[in-house]
């Protein structure tokens, strides 16, 4: 299986550069990464430039302009120039434990996607992940989420479960086929400022009657603390993932096709 892993940015270089060092840890490496950055100043493409140098498979740059949050859109940017036949969409502030591509890649089957799982840092323990490219132990006091940390195949597959709602999406984690995102026509590109661009996405992934797969202890990323980003437009976004509900929406109007015009 070729895997094209996905990882969005913006402007915080040494998060990134963390996870694409815990990328090249990987017991199993994806077939390619794209850095999708929405906007990100030039020390970011400095910090990929040196990257690509070193990295053990390609290494891509997928930038947009710096016109506010538009994370869906820089996502869609970065699928369509994906090549791989399996997505994984992870967040710059996702480090990766080692099998955490392995993870996706053997619980993936036709006909579903992939919800992952988190583990959630404070600052403090960011910042020495950020130094040292650690995992912190599974006791240690500066953690949430702690049983995420448990990585078990016997426990997965008994853990693991279908979903029908799309209310536990999180997009620093999640996986498809490439042709099922392509048939739903990708994020929706009208999801500006953060919140719900995630959710929407899974319910027309559901819609369309793909089964979502709550992955449990496997594949977990480990969340670096950062502020929370703005809520303005949250009314907004929430309006938007109801229609889709309401609506039993499978396409979106404004995706992956439109993203290749936009600027």
């Amino acid at each position: 299986m070729k895997i094209s892993l996905i990882i969005t940015t913006y402007n915080w270089p040494e998060a990134l550069n963390a996870v694409l060092e815990s990328v090249k840890m990987q017991s199993m490496l994806p077939y390619e990464v794209i850095i999708a950055d929405d906007g990100s100043a030039a020390k970011t493409a400095s910090l990929i430039t040196k990257q690509q140098a070193v990295f053990p498979v390609s290494l891509l740059h997928s930038w947009q302009q710096n016109k506010g949050f538009r994370l869906a859109l820089s996502r869609n940017k970065a699928i369509n120039k994906a090549t791989g036949e399996y997505v994984v969409v992870i967040d710059g502030d996702i480090f990766l434990p080692k099998n955490f591509i392995k993870s996706h890649a053997l619980t993936a089957k036709l006909g579903q996607f992939i919800q992952g799982t988190r583990v959630l840092l404070n600052s403090k323990r960011s910042q020495k992940v950020l130094s040292s490219y650690k995992l912190p132990s599974p006791l240690s006091t500066d953690i949430n989420n702690r049983h995420n940390t448990i990585y078990n195949a016997y426990l997965s597959k008994l853990c693991s479960n279908f979903f029908n709602h799309c209310y536990k999406a999180k997009g620093c984690n999640m996986s498809f086929w490439l042709d099922d995102i392509k048939k739903v026509n990708g994020f929706n590109n009208d999801f500006v400022e953060w919140g719900y661009e995630d959710n929407e996405v899974h319910q027309r992934l559901l819609n369309s009657k793909l089964k979502g797969l709550y992955m449990r202890f496997l594949g977990s990323g480990y969340h670096l603390y950062h502020p929370e980003c703005s809520r303005k437009q949250l009314n907004v976004n929430k309006n938007l993932l109801q229609r889709t509900i309401d609506e039993k929406l499978t396409y979106c109007q404004n995706g992956l096709k439109q993203a290749t015009i936009i600027d």
